[in-house]
């Protein structure tokens, strides 16, 4: 069977690294990527892609309803992987109606636009909309609790947070109201090639690269649990293909690392494989910074269900991601690069500022 898949967010970091993914696993499929190319968005990643006429590429917002019905009908859409989302949690504490409006909004208004053309096909079986979210949902863990899983409630923290809580919960009443075949996967923190240098660890890679101190929030004692980039697609794609519509299912990397440990490995690692830096060792670069606002203590997936009924399993360690990661970033500066300037300098000129402050 040839299926039409659209997965909006498809030029930013975990949507376009799926975006590869499926490219390669399913070169039969139709592939469309809808993306608003707002500052996180890159149509770089997925450019050799484009050029090669692998997918149709539509630039264009998930708020758009008149666009999402044609482009639905034109390329006849049968499954739709949902990542378009405003996904930073400092910008969501300074500027949160932007989440509001796409995480919110625009998740509205595609599971609306799905729906018509669903039913306007006689509302086939087989088709899938899987919403993909984060377990930043479920809020924060003392170090003895047990991991979130699929029935951990909700209790969102920050404006990124509440804004994806809420999409989640549009996705689950839109399948129970409606029928409509939709599955929601909570993730923890992803990370690898083509993440955006605003994040911790591209941000971290970055800084030492230039020799600008390391800002470390708080102690750096809040723990993540660390999943690497293509682990998760190969979960998106399970989860797409074989999951059961109106289930949920928790993706975790089974790798929980505290935020100063993390930053020391990836300064050992760029003093071994960056030949020439500014300052070395890159540990001396740390400076810890005043704490988030809200700043969660800790996230764990338990991930069971998924490995349990769709045979999934992280493959890589944190050790190894991390290795990939640090030789992807210093293999592919032209990718970075031309993100450090205008704008985005300015806003990390004064994120910099602030986190020194």
């Amino acid at each position: 069977m040839t299926r039409h898949l659209l997965i909006t967010g498809g030029a930013g970091f975990i949507a376009g690294n799926l975006v590869h993914h499926w490219a390669a696993a399913h070169p039969n499929d139709t592939l469309v990527v809808l993306d608003a190319l707002t500052y996180a968005g890159n149509r770089a990643t997925i450019e050799p892609l484009i050029a090669a006429g692998r997918l149709s590429f539509v630039h264009g917002n998930i708020n758009d309803r008149p666009l999402l019905d044609r482009l639905l009908a034109e390329h006849a859409i049968t499954h739709v992987a949902h990542l378009a989302a405003e996904s930073h949690v400092d910008r969501s504490i300074t500027g949160p109606g932007a989440f509001l409006a796409t995480n919110v909004n625009g998740t509205f208004t595609l599971l609306e636009a799905f729906r018509a053309h669903w039913q306007s096909a006689d509302s086939p079986g087989h088709w899938r909309f899987l919403h993909v979210s984060t377990d930043e949902v479920f809020g924060s863990l003392e170090p003895s609790d047990p991991p979130f899983n699929e029935t951990t409630a909700y209790s969102p923290r920050s404006p990124y947070a509440a804004s994806k809580a809420a999409s989640d919960h549009l996705a689950r009443a839109w399948q129970h109201t409606y029928g409509l075949p939709v599955l929601v996967s909570n993730c923890s923190n992803n990370y690898g090639p083509y993440h955006f240098p605003e994040k911790l660890i591209p941000l971290t890679l970055i800084n030492i690269l230039l020799g600008r101190s390391i800002p470390v929030y708080g102690d750096g004692s809040n723990v993540r649990d660390w999943l690497y980039v293509e682990d998760h697609c190969r979960a998106l794609e399970s989860v797409l293909l074989r999951g059961e519509p109106g289930r949920t299912y928790c993706i975790g990397g089974c790798n929980e690392v505290a935020n100063l440990d993390l930053v020391r490995l990836l300064c050992a690692l760029m003093d071994e494989l960056a030949p020439e830096l500014p300052i070395r060792p890159s540990e001396e670069l740390i400076r810890f910074v005043s704490d988030r606002p809200g700043h969660d203590r800790r996230y764990a997936i338990d991930a069971s269900l998924i490995q349990n009924e769709l045979g999934w399993q992280p493959q890589v360690t944190v050790e190894q991601g991390l290795r990939r990661t640090v030789e992807w970033y210093l293999a592919h500066r032209s990718w970075w690069q031309p993100l450090l300037s205008d704008q985005y300098a300015s806003y990390m000129e004064q994120q910099y500022a602030a986190r020194l402050a």
